[in-house]
């Protein structure tokens, strides 16, 4: 009975901590299906501000402090423009033009760019599998990007680019998308100064505040029609988008990560494209080229790659020791055997002597 309580608490937990991806995945989705019937940046800001007014209750419950200082304030507004507008506003704005899956595997190329960004600023080893992964994302990245017709091209070793191609490469949605997440990357190492003046889940719910109001007003002066032609349907998949997608996916990330479990979700973060395109395919018939499933693959394995580069040195590490420990043990044995091949035994012949 024991082992059955334990075998089905190890089941949630590992439910749980898959959840935030799967719920990040999914809600790429929804939002796909509610573009056709509002505007990117409309949206953008429905997903942002309940989201942050949830955040900051759950703090409250849990009594996180608030920001206090105007240094607190000045990076949490730096932080929400950056990884509130600006990657909002790409994401959401990339979604038009590009699909659900695609748009995923774009946005959660960002490691590749932390990583550098962390190289730079904080003198952070990458080393071997982190430079390979590098590799991969890059040309993963460029195969599902770039026109085809530039990549068939390369490979017949005649490159021809024309005006036509630019114009289609900066008005496809995946260069938006990977705007968007490079955006993430800035805001993932700025949230490292933002922690140092403010609590980090304070900081989340206000920087979503924040960072939809810039969304919402230059939506209401270039957007119109921004809510007539939503239906119940799509009124449901914002709120799925708004608390599950973003205010608990974000509270179960920040809970595991605050536990210890950082490692963990750093190696399943490649699981939310999958999702998004498992789904994308399921609801909304998306379709991707063989060049732009290799892309995905590639980009898959680069994620994973750059998660774990230091899990994978440090298991390169062990084994390395281990074999020199196995060397080094058989040389004392060899030399220990060798001591005992090369003992003498002198033997002295006497005569019996005889006591009188």
């Amino acid at each position: 009975m024991q082992l059955q309580l334990r075998g089905s608490k190890s089941t949630v937990a590992s439910l749980l901590l898959i959840a935030p991806f799967f719920l990040w995945g999914t809600a790429m989705v929804a939002m796909k299906g509610v573009i056709p019937h509002t505007t990117p940046l409309f949206m953008a800001g429905v997903r942002l501000l309940p989201a942050g007014v949830l955040i900051l209750i759950i703090g409250a419950f849990m009594d996180r402090p608030q920001p206090k200082g105007w240094l607190a304030w000045l990076w949490i507004t730096i932080f929400a423009f950056v990884e509130g507008t600006l990657f909002q506003g790409f994401l959401a704005e990339g979604l038009v033009i590009t699909s659900a899956g695609l748009g995923s595997v774009m946005i959660d190329s960002q490691p590749l760019a932390v990583a550098l960004l962390s190289l730079w600023l904080f003198q952070e080893h990458i080393g071997l599998w982190g430079w390979l992964g590098l590799v991969l994302g890059v040309t993963g990245i460029s195969l599902i990007g770039l026109p085809e017709e530039w990549i068939f091209d390369v490979l017949d070793s005649g490159v021809k680019i024309t005006t036509d191609n630019w114009q289609q490469l900066f008005a496809s949605g995946e260069w938006l998308m990977l705007l968007g997440a490079l955006s993430m990357a800035v805001g993932t190492v700025l949230i490292r100064y933002v922690c140092r003046y403010a609590d980090p889940v304070t900081a989340t719910g206000w920087h979503m505040i924040l960072g939809s109001l810039p969304l919402w007003g230059i939506s209401a002066v270039v957007e119109s029609k921004q809510w007539q032609g939503l239906v119940i349907s799509d009124w449901f998949a914002l709120s799925y988008v708004t608390i599950f997608g973003s205010a608990i996916a974000y509270g179960l990330f920040f809970y595991f990560a605050s536990s210890g479990n950082l490692t963990s979700l750093s190696s399943l973060t490649f699981l939310t494209p999958v999702f998004a395109l498992i789904f994308g395919h399921l609801f909304l018939s998306e379709v991707l080229s063989p060049i732009q499933w290799v892309g995905v693959f590639l980009t898959l394995i680069s994620i994973y790659l750059i998660n774990q580069r230091e899990n994978l040195a440090g298991q390169n590490k062990k084994a390395t020791v281990s074999e020199e420990n196995t060397q080094q043990q058989l040389v004392l044995e060899a030399s220990s055997a060798k001591e005992f091949t090369n003992v003498t035994l002198s033997v002295i012949k006497s005569e019996p002597e005889v006591l009188p």
